[in-house]
């Protein structure tokens, strides 16, 4: 086990609005987060800095080792694997699937002239199997459904075998079938214990996998609770953090559901 990410005292501002305020935080490699919270909670705002996307405006962050703002972030960024629609956007239309898994070796998107090693389409051929793509190899990124290119981005996000993988909303906009497919995909591979830390975060607590471990619950730019899954995931936990009466079920393969009590 290693500490893949720690925040100490972290608060993020800007233009005067506090996003972030005095978060500790840690998450180990054998560690699967997902994050919860109410819209402008500072969920996506959080993943950016465990991305070296961003800088903190106060306390420090720690990721695979090394303190941001005391590294190079262009060496470091190639470790984390990071998958969001942002990226997507990314991602030529024009490219194929199995290019744009491919490429992820470079930190690029769009193939042009460079050269690949037989390790990187070994890597590429593994991912493609493994997220159900090689259907889709030859197809162009453009033409492919939501559900679809929601696997063609944590493919490559997986590609080169990062030490932390951040999922930011990856069912969200999915439909039932879409949703499900990618749920039991993401369940599979973050109960491998070759898996590195894992983060999502979500809207839903219906697109938790199983195999995710601990929870983070944010309201207001602070941690409302964290720990266990088991124990921040409960109705009185995201009643106190939605500022709604809710209920939360949990089925024998270890889903969870929730819904509002009747006002």
């Amino acid at each position: 086990m290693v500490r893949v990410l720690t925040l100490s005292g972290v608060s993020v501002v800007r233009e005067g609005n506090t996003i972030l305020d005095s978060l500790d935080w840690t998450v180990d490699s054998d560690d699967r987060w997902v994050i919860l919270g109410p819209n402008g909670a500072g969920k996506t705002t959080l993943l950016k800095l465990a991305s070296a996307s961003m800088h903190p405006s106060a306390g420090t962050v720690e990721i695979l080792g090394e303190q941001l703002g005391r590294v190079d972030v262009f060496e470091l960024r190639p470790r984390i694997g990071f998958a969001s629609s942002a990226m997507a956007r990314q991602i030529p239309n024009d490219e194929t699937v199995e290019d744009a898994v491919l490429t992820a070796a470079y930190s690029i998107t769009g193939r042009w002239n460079e050269e690949y090693e037989d390790v990187d389409r070994r890597r590429a051929e593994r991912v493609l199997k493994e997220w159900r793509l090689e259907s889709l190899r030859g197809r162009r990124f453009g033409t492919l459904s939501d559900g679809e290119q929601k696997r063609v981005q944590i493919g490559r996000s997986v590609m080169t075998d990062p030490e932390l993988l951040l999922l930011d909303e990856p069912a969200a906009s999915l439909d039932l079938g879409a949703r499900e497919e990618l749920v039991q995909l993401l369940g599979d591979y973050a109960s491998s214990p070759e898996a590195p830390g894992m983060i999502m975060v979500t809207h839903h607590v219906e697109e938790i996998p199983r195999g995710f471990t601990h929870a983070l619950l944010l309201a207001e730019g602070r941690i409302h609770a964290a720990g266990p899954i088991s124990e921040v995931v409960t109705g009185e936990r995201l009643s106190d953090a939605f500022g709604l009466p809710l209920v939360v079920s949990t089925s024998e393969d270890g889903r969870y559901a929730a819904r509002a009590l009747q006002l």
